[in-house]
């Protein structure tokens, strides 16, 4: 058995505490990969997120924690040689910079979503990374765990398989009720953002990454719409588009914090094919032995062909897991082409052309500099 690959967070937020930990916890015990130290802008951060990682993984010692407010910032994290890799869960405008850093210093790399605010940033750090980088043998890969979803590759599979023969059309709609109370929005960095749309560019991209998960053919064009309907939400909080892919197949695409009340909520994708669909939802159950109130969310995908007969089967959440476990893997030299930076930079043409489009069609290839 190879040893576990050393990494370290970079970023104390929601996600790192809620999401990376008790992934890497999970990874920890199966001797994939190590938790070596902690990092944060602020030492209160960084120093409560190290706390919570010797409880999680149980650890005899404190993690050594870094921070831009204490003794050692982040330029001493990426100089110890016993630390391979780092897990970055940073602001989106930040990450860039972070990413080069730690490239530089030799660390591999696993940098949450979006790629960038935009293509042109997205552009210009892929560039780099190809050229200076990615030559030396370092791995960098893009978070986006919808793409590491059991549910969302087994449907893949299926499509790909010719379960529901050539996709003709499809529909995904994602709507989601937002208040000023919400843990994300309390977020400083996503309560005033300077980055294009809003929550459209931080959570669409994961609807982006599953259709370019499921979709046997890439996305070519986009036309669309984009409204904001609470002010506060700024500066854009809806899209709605229409997407050709490159097979001539169409679809919808929805996305909106904008909903009235929970009650408005809907989250699902429907694919229809010559031979049948396939629709993906998603549930809360509750798994023998979680105590009373604690569900784990699931994948619900159902296939339904040409006789109309049912195929449901239920997926348990894993794809933060399995992002972090297959960026170890590509580090030890097996690939299976998950996290790529320019899938990524598609995920974000996908919703900078929804934004942008105005009802004019946008070629994604040329967006992305591939034309």
């Amino acid at each position: 058995m190879s040893s576990p690959i050393s990494v370290a967070i970079l970023g104390a937020g929601i996600f790192a505490r809620e999401a990376h930990l008790p992934a890497v916890s999970i990874l920890s015990s199966s001797q994939t990969v190590t938790l070596s130290a902690v990092y944060s802008r602020s030492h209160k951060s960084a120093s409560a997120l190290a706390t919570l990682a010797q409880e999680t993984l149980n650890l005899t010692s404190a993690l050594t924690v870094y921070s831009e407010d204490g003794e050692a910032g982040l330029d001493a994290l990426l100089s110890r040689s016993d630390i391979q890799a780092v897990i970055i869960a940073l602001p989106i405008n930040d990450q860039p910079n972070i990413i080069l850093r730690s490239l530089k210093a030799g660390k591999h790399v696993l940098s949450e979503k979006p790629v960038g605010k935009d293509v042109k940033n997205g552009v210009d750090l892929i560039n780099t990374y190809e050229k200076e980088y990615k030559p030396k043998g370092l791995v960098w890969r893009v978070a986006e765990n919808f793409e590491c979803e059991p549910g969302i590759v087994a449907t893949a599979e299926a499509i790909r398989s010719g379960k529901i023969g050539d996709v003709a059309f499809f529909k995904l709609s994602a709507v989601n009720f937002m208040d000023k109370s919400s843990k994300w929005y309390q977020t400083s960095w996503r309560t005033v953002p300077d980055y294009q749309g809003g929550f459209v560019l931080d959570g669409g991209v994961h609807s982006a990454a599953l259709l370019r998960t499921v979709l046997p053919s890439e996305i070519t064009s986009v036309s669309g719409h984009a409204s904001l309907v609470k002010d506060w939400l700024a500066p854009h909080d809806t899209i709605q588009s229409v997407l050709r892919l490159a097979s001539g197949a169409h679809g919808t695409f929805e996305l909106s914090w904008g909903a009235p009340s929970k009650a408005r909520a809907e989250n699902f994708i429907s694919i229809s094919g010559t031979k049948g669909h396939i629709e993906i939802t998603g549930e809360n159950i509750q798994l023998p032995g979680q105590p009373e109130g604690k569900t784990t969310m699931h994948w619900v995908v159902k296939i339904v062909g040409e006789d109309e007969k049912e195929d449901v089967q239920k997926y348990a959440t894993k794809g933060i897991e399995n992002e972090i476990k297959w960026f170890a893997e590509a580090i030890g030299g097996k690939d299976n082409g998950a996290g790529s930076p320019r899938g990524a930079l598609r995920d974000v043409a996908v919703i900078q052309a929804s934004l942008t489009s105005s009802g004019q069609l946008v070629d994604i290839k040329k967006l992305v500099g591939e034309a």
